[in-house]
């Protein structure tokens, strides 16, 4: 049975051109796939508005999150867009299993797979894990975030959030100017943004200081500017990053206040931008650095959509790489 005749009531997009069975990067994607995601994604939004919110579109498959960092909101929609395809879930916590005995990644995996997983959500703290871990299973690997490599679905949803609000106003994603602001450098968010934009033909700036924003990013194809003030006006989306303290490893700015002041979305930027500019955020936030509650918390803003956007994505990277691309190799 074709997984889409499961969907009951729900018009999802013919998918024949989706081949793959991971989802490692969207550095490797082309246009016609992200789009796929996103019409996917789409589709699925609805089941969340439903009083009973499940389809029995992945029933008998098994999802594990193997998580070797910290993480709320990624691990958690991961898990309810498995439960709400009915897939099993199994969520790895590393602290006690048998990773804090010595046990290597490829040998866990290994173990994984010999239980009858279908599919490894990965996050780890160092770039290319989960490249190294599709290498050593057959099961879909799904890249939750890998160091300061890529984070793809938080990509994906933040183009479908920007996708989901500019269409209907009449602008395609090639119309659009994007900034993403902070730390660039540690952010595998904003890598991921890079690629998925860029191969929509979005415009896109990054702004931050020297150290955290260097020129050596222009080589993707986007500008580099160090001028927050100079930047909004002409912008049709902010996306603020997280400064991950814990990846700075030397005095990347000299103060808190003094990064605030030139980098902070406050509300006197705020007024800097046109009148219907997109603000998102990938959390957690650091209230008071990177943006105020004010603007957070306010109309531009669409933090709390991202996350439920979230949900709808993820739903459908594991449609497409353990429903469709499945049911292809068997």
């Amino acid at each position: 049975m074709n997984p889409a005749d499961t969907l009951t009531e729900i018009a999802v997009p013919q998918s024949q051109q989706w081949v793959r069975g991971n989802l490692l990067t969207l550095e490797e994607l082309n246009a016609s796939e992200i789009n796929i995601i996103l019409d996917t994604a789409r589709a699925l939004k609805e089941v969340s508005t439903r009083s009973i919110k499940k389809v029995p579109a992945l029933r008998g498959k098994v999802v594990v999150n193997l998580f070797f960092e910290d993480s709320t909101r990624t691990r958690t929609s991961f898990k309810l867009a498995a439960e709400r395809m009915s897939a099993d879930i199994v969520d790895f916590s590393v602290s006690t299993s048998s990773v804090s005995k010595g046990e290597t990644l490829r040998d866990t995996a290994r173990n994984l797979v010999a239980m009858g997983v279908d599919a490894i959500v990965i996050r780890h703290r160092s770039s290319g894990a989960p490249n190294l871990l599709s290498q050593l299973v057959e099961c879909s690997v799904i890249n939750a975030g890998d160091g300061s490599h890529e984070h793809p679905t938080q990509g994906l949803l933040d183009l479908y959030t920007i996708r989901e609000t500019f269409v209907p106003r009449g602008k395609a994603l090639s119309d659009l100017h994007v900034a993403i602001v902070g730390d660039v450098i540690h952010s595998r968010v904003a890598r991921s943004n890079i690629w998925a934009l860029s191969k929509l033909g979005a415009k896109i700036t990054l702004v931050g200081p020297s150290t955290l924003c260097p020129d050596s990013f222009s080589r993707l194809g986007v500008t580099v500017s160090s001028d927050f003030d100079a930047v909004l006006p002409t912008v049709d989306v902010v996306n603020m990053l997280r400064v991950q303290f814990e990846r700075i490893t030397s005095a990347a700015f000299p103060s808190v206040r003094e990064y605030s002041r030139y980098f902070g979305l406050d509300e006197r930027r705020l007024k800097l931008c046109k009148p219907d500019v997109l603000v998102l955020h990938p959390g957690p936030m650091n209230r008071g650095l990177e943006i105020t509650s004010p603007v957070a918390d306010g109309p531009a803003s669409a933090i709390l959509r991202q996350v439920s956007n979230g949900l709808a994505v993820r739903m459908a990277v594991l449609y497409l790489c353990i429903g469709v691309s499945s049911l292809r190799r068997s």
